[in-house]
């Protein structure tokens, strides 16, 4: 997918990209492959390759979530690794206010970089663990409209990350690859128990390549109990519901 195919790609789900708009995923493009030279940030680096399926696939959420492309959304991106998929969805939406979190300072450095480097507002970038980050004593708790995450873990995990840093009425939005099925249907207990209901899995395709893509909307219906998140490495270690928790 060349930029021109991503830009006529995304006009088909009436997203419409400015000339600045293109150029600050140029930019994002050329920043991301020259830092990737000495920190490791990503495997694809072909610019087809990167304008599918990273930038591309960042955007997909906006496809099910309408509300993404208009309204003053707070986004939290729970380990965003090289900003996929909250920096290609801010840049698009410039009404979303983003806040990153990532376990690693290279990567925070870049997004600093980046972030500086696209002229981007209302954007927040924290070092941190998600389970600290959504910890019972901290500010951001149950405090943001939309958590996302691509990648990061099966559904299990990942509710655990994500649904205490949503508030009650909002979402939590996984970008999944596959198995998205067999991961809800394993996690079913852990979403339930952080305070989630599942209320839309979509199947569908990229351009292009035709790669399967899940995405998974969660609604937070009521608070996290408060022993959630546990402490850093045990979601990982023993997911909730699990036989060896």
């Amino acid at each position: 997918m060349n930029p021109e195919e991503f830009k006529s790609q995304l006009a088909k789900h009436n997203i419409e990209l400015t000339d600045h708009q293109m150029q600050q995923f140029a930019d994002y493009y050329e920043l991301l492959v020259s830092t990737n030279e000495h920190v490791n940030l990503t495997t694809i680096v072909d610019r087809d390759e990167v304008y599918l399926k990273h930038f591309f696939d960042s955007i997909t959420p906006a496809f099910f979530a309408e509300d993404l492309r208009t309204e003053e959304l707070t986004l939290c991106d729970v380990g965003a690794g090289a900003g996929f998929p909250s920096i290609p969805l801010k840049i698009v939406f410039p009404n979303l206010k983003v806040t990153i979190i990532d376990s690693l300072n290279k990567r925070i450095n870049f997004l600093d970089e980046l972030v500086t480097k696209l002229g981007l507002t209302n954007v927040e970038l924290h070092h941190a663990r998600a389970e600290e980050f959504g910890g019972k004593k901290s500010q951001y708790r149950e405090s943001f409209d939309i958590a996302t995450a691509r990648a990061v873990a099966r559904m299990s995990v990942l509710a655990e990350f994500c649904l205490p840093l949503v508030k009650v009425g909002g979402r939590m939005i996984a970008l999944k690859a596959s198995k998205a099925k067999d991961e809800l249907s394993d996690g079913k207990s852990a979403i339930t128990t952080l305070g989630g209901k599942m209320i839309s899995d979509d199947e569908f395709n990229l351009p292009v390549s035709n790669d399967p893509r899940n995405m998974v909307v969660l609604e937070k219906v009521k608070n996290t109990p408060k022993q959630y998140p546990r402490k850093a490495g045990t979601p990982n270690k023993k997911p909730i519901g699990s036989s060896n928790k």
